[in-house]
């Protein structure tokens, strides 16, 4: 009886490996592995919503290495108003205090906002006090001008993060 039962269970382990192999792929494989679109990049510096959706399509494009589903997401407003700086400062202590206490290997910071250069020097700003190395494994994405590009990743290059750039288009 148990030279049944083992030869029984041999065969249902066979049939069900066997039964994978040759598969199409499901449409969620399909989709899984399709890249995702990117929306256009707003016209209007002002449309926070419009930037907002633009960068996490961008971000979302840009995940290859990151194995944190949640990438931290900055938007950097444009405009010299009142508010525009408020959110602004709001946004550098956020980043500068998050830059301070570390960010874990394998996790994505990424920035973006209507004016390039505003974005650039926050991204600057916030990482002058990193540690040497500190951001080892840890990816830095910036979208912007090709310009504040290279910039930032001169300024960046001492912490060891990835840093890498999405033209803003």
């Amino acid at each position: 009886m148990r030279k049944i039962l083992s030869f029984v269970a041999l065969a249902c382990v066979a049939t069900l490996s066997l039964s994978a192999c040759n598969q199409a792929p499901t449409p969620q494989q399909v989709v899984a592995e399709q890249k995702p679109e990117v929306v256009p990049m707003p016209t209007d510096p002002a449309d926070k919503a419009g930037w907002k959706k633009y960068l996490v399509s961008v971000v979302t494009a840009n995940m290859q290495g990151v194995k944190s589903a949640h990438p931290y997401m900055y938007f950097v407003p444009g405009g010299e108003d009142e508010a525009a700086v408020a959110d602004r400062n709001n946004q550098y202590e956020n980043v500068h205090n998050t830059v301070l206490r570390g960010v874990l290997p394998g996790n994505m910071m990424a920035f973006g906002g209507p004016d390039s250069k505003m974005t650039s020097e926050l991204i600057i700003n916030a990482f002058k006090d990193a540690q040497p190395g500190s951001f080892k494994d840890v990816v830095v994405l910036f979208i912007g001008a090709t310009a504040e590009g290279a910039a930032v990743k001169l300024a960046l290059d001492p912490t060891g993060a990835d840093v890498r750039f999405a033209q803003a288009k």
